[in-house]
This record gives C-alpha cells, structure tokens and sequence, in this order.
C-alpha cells in the first residue's frame, strides 16, 4: 500500500508541476503522509525531475525539513 502512496505522489506531482505553488502544496501534502524511506526516494526522484524545471527548485526546501 504505502508504496502505491509514492507513486500516486509522482504521478499528482508530475501533473501539477505547471504551478509552482500547487506543486509545493502536493508536495507538502506528500512530506506528512510518506514514510521516511519513501522521502527519501522522493527526494532523489525530485532531483532528476526538476532538473529541467528551474521554477521548481525552491520546493526541494520542504524535503530537506
């Protein structure tokens, strides 16, 4: 189950990724409901997928919190 959790997070995230303040809002949703190990893989997977996204980087700051 809580791995279906993390996919749904990328999929909501990869959607919204239009907006940055939706984007950080989902993302903030994602920090309280994931497991740490799930954090972590979002965190690398946020790092390939913002590389190209440069309106996206300051919500890295909600995963280093």
């Amino acid at each position: 189950m809580a791995r279906a959790m993390l996919e749904y997070t990328k999929t909501v995230l990869k959607k919204v990724s239009f907006d940055t303040k939706l984007f950080c809002k989902e993302l903030k949703k994602a920090v309280k409901r994931l497991l740490p190990a799930e954090l972590e893989e979002l965190r690398h997977w946020l790092q390939q997928f913002i590389t190209d996204k440069p309106q996206l980087q300051e919500s890295l700051i909600y995963l280093k919190a």
